[in-house]
């Protein structure tokens, strides 16, 4: 399926299948393709004419076959080829050439992994609990700035036992809490301490950072 010959704008999906389905049942009808390859009625019909025009595939009155090397993508002339300048297909690859599909496979994983890239970088930065720590020197020890938090939530959004209810559903979301003072503290599974750690931490820093100011 990943091969350029396959691609949308070569012979497309509906050709596999219908190779497949030839594999695997010989000398089918039209009817009965439709219903072994799932595809349908027209896709059906304007499928094996591709396929034809390539010499992969050949009918004797309704019934459809594959030619002897199709399934290596090599094709033969058809006894109602002539005057129609169909040429033989060479392999996949040539297939590919000839619809102007080859390097379409490689570009798509390019694609794909660049994506997957710039997913995992957003991801990364949303699993981040908080941001880089900013530290003064005072007296010769270094001070932690605290950094500043959330404006206080509404009420409504309170949930029992520290819970925050997110507004958009009215569940409770489970990487927030709410602290003592009513203000947001964001718990992430990449912090092993528990709230109350964050919490005394946080009340720590800000103490400290009074005394140091």
């Amino acid at each position: 399926m990943g091969h350029d010959a396959f691609a949308h704008h070569a012979l497309g999906s509906a050709a596999l299948v219908i190779i497949s389905a030839l594999h695997v049942r010989p000398a089918q009808t039209v009817a009965e393709l439709v219903g072994t390859s799932s595809v349908s009625r027209a896709t059906t019909y304007r499928t094996l004419k591709r396929l034809a025009d390539h010499g992969l595939v050949q009918h004797t009155g309704e019934t459809w076959t594959l030619t002897p090397r199709a399934l290596e993508g090599f094709g033969i002339h058809l006894p109602d080829d002539a005057g129609n300048g169909h040429t033989p297909a060479q392999g996949w690859a040539d297939i590919a050439e000839q619809h102007g599909a080859w390097g379409i496979a490689a570009q798509r994983k390019a694609l794909h992994a660049a994506e997957r890239a710039a997913y995992q970088q957003a991801l990364d930065r949303f699993a981040e609990h908080r941001c880089r720590a900013v530290v003064i020197v005072r007296d010769g020890r270094q001070v932690l700035v605290p950094m500043p938090r959330p404006d206080e939530i509404p009420p409504a959004w309170h949930a029992p036992h520290g819970r925050v209810l997110d507004p958009l559903t009215g569940r409770p979301a489970a990487d927030w809490r709410v602290a003592t003072d009513g203000r947001l503290i964001l718990i992430t599974p990449s912090d092993q301490r528990s709230y109350d750690e964050l919490a005394a931490a946080h009340a720590e820093a800000l103490s400290e950072w009074e005394s140091a100011a």
